[in-house]
């Protein structure tokens, strides 16, 4: 397999490596066991089931990106398309949870519909390299303001949104060495600093704040057998037409954004992309909101990882986390952040390769390098700079330059918001 399939010696890396950047990958993007169940509790699917269709759909889409796209990419239930699910598809439109799910299916048919024709490649092509490049310096700037929310480091503000934390607290201390722990290692070159950063930071949060306790104590499995394959395509209705629509626009743009951002190897892309697809019928299925490449892939693509072992070693792990739960959400949050915030710099070496010197190509990047993080949104930060693009270079005169199917994202973005307006009101 390693011959023929994985071809270590031809991408230029180890098993040392590549498990390395396993484990690294796993541990980041672990949280999403217990995060993601939450979410979908206030959609009206039980803690436990959702804890469940969260590992299923995982280790599923781990596995297909290992084995089918031989990428370093790790696929879990995306952040803010589960808030998408549950808070805008079922308690604003109206649907019930099992619809919601259906909405999933329909929309990754359409996504892999795309992945398998022309179109996809064809949009991956007609995306100006600015808007990429801003596409991997906004997401950048999202996981380093993730990790610094998680490392406690900024606190939510009444008057500014956000401000600086309690330097005094335990946790923003441990965090705090952790960080600078783990950036001496990462400069040194050291194999596995990301990981040795993110056990040492739990470790001495442990010690510092004296909690050792694990957020749940056991699983509950009698809930699931209501949740697995039970979307309820009920499709004659026009809220379910519209969740679909946004949906698609979600997975199909952010899931693009976020393989062109990280990627170490862009010829993956169509595969990958097609994974991705599979992925997100694969988590209807199971009873969860999408899957999406996970923006923590970038720790383990950090650490050396070319090929679809750390995918590997992240679906095993998952596997394994349902007999050690407990375990693994002794974890502290913070201990993720200082991985977070160093592979938040290392995403914006893109913004070097944006040519600002020229407003009509600086100014949609920087509108999605901006917009990534402070909505906390990838979909609405492309949609920022998607709309943005056509409309300054037909402003300067340079509507030629612009792709057609540019020209029709744009339109897509603009008519999701119009439509999202529609349906808040």
């Amino acid at each position: 397999m390693t011959e023929h399939f994985i071809k270590l010696d031809a991408h230029g890396t180890t098993w040392k490596t590549e498990l390395t950047a396993g484990l690294t990958s796993f541990f980041t993007s672990a949280y999403i066991i217990l995060v993601n169940p939450l979410i979908l509790k206030d959609a009206g699917i039980p803690l436990s089931a959702g804890v469940m269709a969260t590992i299923a759909a995982s280790i599923a889409g781990c596995l297909l990106m290992a084995l089918w796209a031989n990428a370093p990419v790790v696929v879990i239930p995306g952040m803010g398309v589960n808030a998408f699910f549950t808070y805008t598809i079922v308690q604003s439109l109206g649907l019930t949870w099992q619809q919601g799910l259906a909405v999933v299916i329909v929309s990754g048919f359409l996504f892999f519909l795309a992945g398998i024709t022309s179109l996809g490649s064809r949009l991956s092509a007609a995306v100006p390299s600015t808007l990429k490049h801003g596409i991997s310096g906004g997401i950048g700037l999202l996981l380093t303001f993730i990790g610094l929310q998680k490392g406690q480091m900024i606190h939510p503000s009444e008057t500014s949104f956000v401000t600086l934390g309690n330097f005094g607290d335990p946790v923003t201390l441990s965090t705090l060495a952790g960080l600078a722990v783990t950036l001496f290692l990462f400069v040194r070159n050291i194999k596995g600093s990301m990981l040795i950063g993110l056990f040492f930071t739990s470790l001495l949060t442990f010690g510092l704040t004296g909690k050792t306790t694990a957020a749940v104590t056991g699983m509950d499995f009698s809930d699931y057998t209501r949740v697995l394959a039970s979307a309820d395509f009920s499709i004659l209705q026009f809220p379910f037409w519209i969740a679909v629509f946004s949906m698609t626009m979600i997975v199909l743009f952010e899931n693009m954004g976020l393989l062109n951002g990280m990627l170490p190897d862009a010829q993956k892309f169509p595969r990958a992309y097609k994974t991705l697809g599979v992925s997100t019928i694969t988590s209807g299925f199971f009873g969860t909101s999408p899957t999406i490449a996970a923006a923590e892939s970038a720790s383990g693509i950090a650490e050396g990882g070319k090929t679809g072992i750390p995918a590997l070693v992240t679906a095993i792990l998952f596997a394994v986390s349902m007999l050690v739960l407990p375990l693994i959400e002794m974890i502290p949050g913070n201990a993720v952040a200082p991985v977070l915030i160093i592979i938040g710099a290392l995403m914006m070496n893109s913004v070097q390769e944006i040519p600002f010197r020229d407003f009509s190509e600086g100014f949609p990047a920087f509108l999605i390098i901006a917009c990534i993080p402070l909505t906390s949104s990838i979909a609405d930060g492309l949609a920022f700079g998607f709309i943005a693009y056509p409309l300054l270079k037909v402003a300067t005169g340079k509507w030629k330059q612009v792709p057609g199917l540019v020209y029709l994202i744009a339109g897509l973005f603009l008519v999701n918001f119009i439509a999202s307006a529609v349906v808040a009101h």
